[in-house]
């Protein structure tokens, strides 16, 4: 890849781990928001739960889509880990082939469905269902492009990474 486009990567990657460490940040905030007028004011609030359950929807499909890498995701690797690089590249042809038709498939149903949750809001926010759902739109599109490029990738002869053991980490 051009060194450009690399650090343009980079810094978009760099930027959206800030936005979920954003959303991170909210949610615990407001969690404890909610713990200290449950507990320690009795006065149960419920926008502080609606938050936190806005968050982690967010923070979880954000950070599939735009923070974890391919060779992070879970795998079963115990059958990954045992074959040679050939299969490795077919397993990835045949991986990208069926998740590229399942997203590609659902993907106009999803953008219906969510543009149709517009008629709804949250309880105490009021935040239109359409805008708290679009995150899985862009979740999906995410998943098609990633895919098509491992599919790219393994079709031009590069088989993904034989998983290592001894440097497995939590992404940090």
């Amino acid at each position: 890849m051009r060194p450009t486009l690399r650090r343009i990567g980079e810094w978009l990657r760099r930027r959206a781990e800030n936005v979920a460490a954003a959303l991170l940040a909210v949610m615990f905030l407001a969690f404890m928001v909610q713990i200290i007028f449950r507990y320690l004011l009795n006065f149960p609030i419920g926008w502080t739960s609606e938050i936190t359950v806005i968050t982690w929807l967010w923070l979880v499909l954000w950070g599939a889509a735009f923070v974890v890498t391919e060779p992070e995701e879970i795998r079963f690797d115990l059958i990954y880990g045992a074959v040679g690089a050939r299969m490795r590249r077919f397993m990835a042809i045949v991986t990208a082939l069926g998740l590229l038709t399942l997203y590609g498939m659902s993907l106009p149903a999803i953008v219906d469905y969510v543009t149709f949750m517009k008629v709804q809001s949250t309880a105490y926010l009021k935040v239109r269902m359409d805008i708290l759902f679009s995150i899985y739109v862009l979740f999906a599109v995410a998943v098609l492009i990633r895919y098509a490029w491992i599919l790219w990738r393994a079709l031009r002869g590069k088989a993904p990474e034989e998983f290592d053991p001894t440097k497995a980490s939590s992404g940090v």
